[in-house]
């Protein structure tokens, strides 16, 4: 199996990753000490610790087992017609006739609230393989939503 992500969003990742991983002896050092401090049934100090050692591993591994899988994009490179990976396109809510922008990126670095969306979601796996003009059928909360492909286009991330 194979993930796409762009470059910048694998260079993310990996600044990522060092940082935690530089983490790493400050939270066994917390541990350290609020395992000195005695009894560890009531210890919050220690209790927080080792949630945060807990997640923090929890997210190395996560990476570390990604990066493996990653198939590293150029966006720089990305041309056409139709929607895919590193697309950005921009729809309108036939309802209503609302305009959205989303750039279509891997479920790692896709971040909403930055105008990107993954192509696994429900909204990019609707706007794969289309081109402008096309209308999309998408499940939302509240009911379904066509919207229709005003533009796509490459190279704006």
């Amino acid at each position: 199996m194979s993930i796409p992500i762009s470059r910048q969003g694998l260079q993310a990742l990996e600044a990522e990753l060092e940082q935690l991983k530089k983490e790493r002896p400050a939270v066994i050092q917390a541990i350290k000490e609020a395992r000195e401090e005695g009894d560890l049934r009531e210890n919050a100090g220690y209790d927080a610790a080792r949630e945060r050692q807990g997640l923090l591993e929890a997210r190395i591994n996560y990476i570390e087992s990604r990066m493996q899988l990653f198939n590293v994009i150029d966006l720089e490179t990305l041309e056409g017609e139709r929607v895919m990976f590193g697309a950005t396109v921009m729809v309108e809510d036939e309802d209503t006739g609302e305009t959205k922008v989303y750039t279509l990126l891997g479920p790692d670095e896709a971040d909403y609230s930055k105008g990107s969306i993954s192509t696994l979601s429900p909204m990019g796996k609707a706007l794969l393989g289309k081109e402008v003009g096309d209308e999309v059928v998408v499940d939302a909360p509240r009911g379904k939503i066509t919207y229709e492909i005003i533009d796509v286009s490459f190279g704006k991330k």
